[in-house]
């Protein structure tokens, strides 16, 4: 199960338990229980005296497994045989579980031991996951952090696609997905900060307060991706006062699984590189709020400072500000569409295909998103049924004569979307119009995956002096100043051409330099 090297460096990582933990599995006679015993035990045997094995759980699940210290009911369990991306997710559950601190503030720490259950009992988190899915373990190890430092709370990692009944049964159609108590309770991508945030409901309020409480910056980023990250980097080896405010650190690139054309570095992965950005911007006295979304940007004549207001409450004063809130999917703005989200109509490949083996499902797309999301799901799907509105695919020659080559496609151009059906619980279909003959013909499938582009995040700016494109743009000139004076802007949210992440850092690094630039002279 693990090789030689893999077990070496987990044999280092255990040296670090501080107190026995106990495996407990609960197995059955399939082929996924005996690698879970089989692995269970080699974890064991890398640190004998400090992990047990324990064959005789009783959990409804099975196969499945649980971590807990020793003479300890387990609170942290998997359902399923984490390897892939969730690997490390059992390494931290094992060091953690074991009494080894993690790598979270104290003022977080505090917060967690002092959350109490809404049931006044004990709450569950399930989390449904695939192993491919590179958004899955950062929500699975925040509610296992939860469970292993509150003992009120408990966490099931549940895989998808081992697990289909019950997935089906609760009509988990797109992963991460969240279940407390057995309620719908998450969908997507999240941190720790924003579950504490929506468990601890006083501490929203409290941020908000703390937060008009700053003094006002020489410059506010507002974005925490590739542009806002250089911005603020920039702005802050000026020696000025910087501020950055995000709704979520990373931005974009969270989502992208392979990274291969950032200059210097082969190959990545989004997450490591938005980790990256954020330990390096956290080398320089910038104040970050993360899990703040920006409502209103208004100069105030009297202070002569911008007044920036956020959702959630709070307000924050600044010189001048930096617009890097970068973009999102865009949606096909057809009948269906929002009902169904994450009830069939899908926009990660990597993270819900499994989720959709064995069935039919349609790529809305023919870009290079698109193709490689067609040929990626056809070794997990029975067939893909890719849409196009062009008369042609636009993907590079390589990604279509690969997709051509494939026996499960079907490749449909000149046709626009128009509806997508449900059955008021999940996708069914779709019906497209042939544009060369206006005809309109139906497609039964079971997901859609949408890949037709992206919408900058500038829905607040419209009633701003910040003059924006009819694409939603923000208009810039070379020096990334926009028609409002002192406020510049980055990134995928402006016209800049190529949306691509080095443009965007060094479209963030000229906005920083014009605003220290306009700083000096004003």
């Amino acid at each position: 199960m693990l090789d030689s090297n893999i077990q070496a460096q987990l044999k280092e990582y255990l040296k670090n338990l501080r107190s026995p933990i106990e495996l407990v599995a609960s197995l059955d006679n399939s082929e996924a229980a005996s690698k879970i015993r089989t692995l269970i035990t080699q974890i064991a045997e890398l640190s004998p005296e400090m992990i047990s094995v324990n064959l005789n759980g009783n959990y409804p699940r099975k196969p499945s497994f649980g971590i807990a210290k020793k003479d300890e009911i387990p609170r942290v369990h998997f359902a399923g045989l984490p390897m892939g991306h969730e690997f490390t997710t059992l390494i931290l559950a094992l060091l953690q579980v074991g009494g080894h601190p993690p790598k979270i503030s104290a003022e977080q720490t505090q917060q967690i031991k002092s959350l109490t259950a809404a049931n006044g009992n004990k709450e569950v988190f399930e989390t449904f996951i695939s192993l491919s899915c590179h958004n899955c373990p950062d929500v699975v190890q925040a509610f296992n952090l939860i469970a292993t430092l509150n003992p009120q709370f408990e966490s099931v990692l549940i895989d998808g696609a081992l697990f289909q009944d019950e997935a089906k049964q609760k009509e988990v159609m797109a992963v991460p997905n969240v279940f407390r108590n057995g309620e719908a309770f998450w969908q997507g991508r999240t941190t720790l900060e924003e579950i504490l945030a929506n468990l601890d409901t006083q501490s929203v309020a409290q941020a908000a307060a703390k937060i008009s409480e700053k003094t006002p910056f020489d410059v506010l980023v507002i974005g925490g991706g590739p542009a806002g990250s250089a911005a603020a980097i920039y702005a802050a080896r000026k020696g000025i006062h910087t501020g950055l405010v995000a709704e979520r650190f990373g931005g974009q690139i969270l989502d992208t699984l392979s990274i291969e054309n950032f200059i210097s570095v082969p190959e990545t992965e989004g997450p490591k590189l938005a980790k990256a950005l954020e330990n390096h911007v956290g080398n320089y006295p910038v104040d970050v709020m993360n899990l703040q979304r920006v409502e209103k940007i208004a100069k105030n004549t009297q202070t002569n400072f911008f007044d920036v207001e956020l959702t959630h409450g709070g307000k924050l004063k600044a010189k001048t500000v930096i617009l890097a809130t970068g973009a999102k999917w865009r949606e096909m703005n057809v009948p269906g569409e929002k009902e169904y989200k994450a009830k069939g109509v899908c926009f990660c490949p990597h993270c819900d295909g499994p989720l959709f083996k064995g069935k039919r499902v349609a790529v809305i797309g023919g870009g290079n998103s698109g193709v490689e999301a067609a040929i990626d799901l056809a070794g997990i799907v029975a067939q893909v049924v890719l849409i196009e509105f062009d008369s042609k695919l636009r993907a590079d020659a390589v990604l279509q004569e690969k997709l051509k080559s494939l026996p499960n496609v079907e490749i449909i151009t000149s046709a626009m979307t128009t509806e997508v059906l449900g059955d008021g619980n999940k996708v069914v279909g779709l019906t497209y119009q042939n544009r060369t003959t206006g005809e309109i013909i139906r497609k039964d499938l079971e997901g859609i995956f949408v890949q037709i582009g992206l919408v900058p995040n500038t829905d607040f700016l419209k009633d701003s002096d910040v003059k924006l494109t009819p694409r939603g743009e923000i208009e810039i000139n070379a020096k990334g100043e926009t028609s409002a004076d002192g406020i510049f802007a980055a990134g995928d949210c402006t016209i800049q051409p190529y949306k691509q992440i080095i443009i965007s850092m060094g479209s963030g690094a000229t906005a920083a330099l014009s605003a220290f630039d306009y700083l000096i002279r004003n």
